[in-house]
C-alpha cells in the first residue's frame, strides 16, 4: 500500500499575505452586530422583570399595610 503523499505549498505562496477577504470581514461584522443587539435585548428584558418585582413588592407592602388592624 503506498502511503498518501503530503501537499506542498507552492513556490510563489507567501503565508503572510493570506487575508479573509471582504467576506470574512462581512461576516465578522454580522455576527458582531448580532451579538450587540442580543445583549441590548437581553439588558432590556432584565430590567423590566426586575422592574415588575419591585412593583410587585410595593403592591404587597401596600396590601399588607391595609389589611393590618386599627389602621
Amino acid at each position: 500500500m503506498n502511503p498518501t503523499p503530503t501537499p506542498t505549498l507552492p513556490a510563489d505562496f507567501n503565508l503572510d499575505t493570506v487575508t479573509p477577504g471582504w467576506i470574512g470581514f462581512a461576516i465578522t461584522f454580522l455576527v458582531v452586530l448580532v451579538t450587540v443587539f442580543l445583549i441590548m435585548d437581553m439588558v432590556r428584558r432584565i430590567r423590566r422583570v426586575r422592574y415588575r418585582a419591585e412593583v410587585r413588592e410595593k403592591l404587597e407592602e401596600e396590601r399588607r399595610a391595609d389589611d393590618l388592624p386599627g389602621s
